[in-house]
């Protein structure tokens, strides 16, 4: 299986998922997932970075049991998890999230739920069911399993709790050739609906950390990331990276949708930065 003409629709309906039904994954719905984490295909970055994705079924070591959310709460009854792994450096871990969150919303398509988790697990129990090369490491995991309809009213509630739904307007996140100028959604072109993706896609703690600028012949789309200073320091990476790699895959499946075709390349335009906490991170080049 692949993705669908629906990804922006799965996009816009996909949301955290931490209670799920005791249902088991279908034998058809796994082996789409092991054909697809399998190929090399998908899991290379725009710019060579592979990271790797195994299945870990629930276990003694890894369960339902102590996968705290933080202070909001477990995740109740997950069928499996998906683990990331990847090398803790820059591009690996933004490359690494493009490519899990195309899974993520290829999920979404089967109905399956998820829930990216960051910083919110024991790392230990997974690396004992996982083989970790020399250099490797895991950045995050998500939950998988069909969802609980009659646990989402708890869901909901968390989702309220923790501000899931409040995502920042168009003129905070997005700019119109240079950061002194907010990009109107009127004045985006074609590149409106991947660039809304990006602003609903899902990010640690809702943080929303990536800015876009538009550049004035609206061909080039410059990604930077404003970092939130000492955000998961203590983890021992940069968690918000793998909010870049979130923002990459939204926005080049919607490109696909809508049928713009470009590419990611490495074109800094050092332009004047607002603050010393934004740092430029890729671009999106469309061809016309």
């Amino acid at each position: 299986m692949s993705f669908n003409q629906f990804t922006i629709e799965a996009m816009q309906k996909r949301q955290s998922v931490r209670t799920f039904d005791t249902e088991n994954i279908t034998d058809a719905h796994l082996n789409i997932i092991n054909d697809y984490r399998i190929n090399d295909e998908n899991l290379v970055g725009p710019f060579g970075s592979k990271g790797r994705i195994e299945f870990i079924p629930v276990t003694n070591n890894v369960s339902d049991k102590g996968i705290k959310l933080g202070t909001y709460g477990f995740i109740k009854n997950p069928q499996g998890y998906l683990v990331g792994i990847a090398e803790n450096s820059k591009y690996p871990l933004v490359e690494f999230a493009y490519t899990f969150q195309k899974l993520v919303i290829l999920l979404t398509q089967m109905s399956i739920g998820t829930c990216w988790m960051g910083g919110t697990f024991n790392r230990n129990s997974f690396e004992k069911e996982i083989q970790l090369g020399e250099g490797e490491f895991i950045p995050c995991i998500t939950p998988i399993g069909y969802p609980n309809q009659k646990q989402r009213v708890f869901d909901k509630a968390l989702r309220y709790v923790v501000k899931a739904d409040n995502k920042k307007s168009w003129d905070k996140l997005f700019f119109d050739s240079s950061f002194d100028v907010p990009l109107n959604k009127e004045n985006a072109g074609r590149l409106e609906t991947p660039i809304e993706m990006v602003r609903l896609g899902p990010s640690a703690s809702n943080k929303q950390p990536w800015r876009l600028l538009l550049s004035s012949d609206r061909k080039v789309c410059h990604f930077y990331i404003e970092h939130t200073p000492n955000y998961s320091s203590k983890l021992g990476y940069d968690m918000q990276l793998l909010d870049m790699g979130i923002a990459m895959g939204q926005f080049e499946l919607a490109c696909k949708e809508v049928e713009i075709e470009g590419s990611w390349v490495l074109e800094n335009p050092n332009i004047h930065l607002p603050n010393e906490h934004i740092e430029y991170i890729v671009s999106w080049n469309s061809n016309r």
